[in-house]
């Protein structure tokens, strides 16, 4: 299976607590329900096609709470987004989550990425990871990532946690796909090529 990542982010790199105020205020985060009022009909509508075209989905522990306490609710909805997530096969990447409630989860506790490494050696398919900050940057720094879908968001939240770490991994990306929404929202979908390259001094 292809694995994507699929992460909302701010201008300046935030994806903490976008769908509400009381979605996520670690660290006291107190600027969270940023995106909503930029969200369009054109950004939906992406988004619901990108959640149709899944065979699995992969989360960190938070980001699976915070679905499953929202979508995992929704069954019988008629909302897209809800229907593949409450009917396709859920992996969640965690130590401390033993008892997952949300129906057809499994839990990835031991050697994560030889489990993942199984879920991609399927002949076919998209494991999708939504959110999932610390997931995604573990994922990119094992190299374990096919496409990353971006959707940045015309706002600087100025504070609260980022896509990416001050210091991390360098990687060289591909675009292969890029939109505006009619509010503002960049679509963007990348894939790494391994790693950039730089220029040499010239004298």
């Amino acid at each position: 299976m292809k694995l994507t990542t699929i992460t909302n982010v701010s201008v300046d790199g935030v994806m903490q607590g976008l769908g509400g105020p009381d979605e996520d205020r670690r660290g006291g985060f107190e600027r969270g329900g940023w995106a909503p009022p930029l969200f369009d009909n054109e950004a939906t509508t992406f988004l619901n096609g990108v959640y149709q075209r899944a065979d699995a989905f992969l989360f960190g522990r938070r980001t699976y709470e915070i679905f499953a306490g929202y979508w995992g609710v929704m069954a019988d909805s008629g909302n897209p987004i809800a229907a593949a997530l409450n009917t396709r096969p859920k992996y969640v990447a965690s130590i401390r989550l033993s008892d997952p409630r949300w129906a057809d989860t499994t839990v990835l506790s031991g050697d994560v990425a030889a489990a993942i490494g199984e879920l991609k050696a399927k002949p076919a398919g998209e494991l999708q990871v939504h959110g999932s900050g610390s997931l995604v940057r573990w994922l990119l720094d094992n190299q374990l990532v096919d496409e990353i879908i971006l959707l940045t968001y015309p706002v600087v939240i100025g504070q609260g946690t980022r896509l990416f770490p001050d210091t991390g991994p360098d990687t060289a990306l591909d675009l292969v796909d890029s939109r505006v929404t009619p509010k503002g929202v960049t679509i963007q979908v990348y894939r790494p090529t391994g790693r950039p390259r730089y220029a040499t001094a010239t004298m």
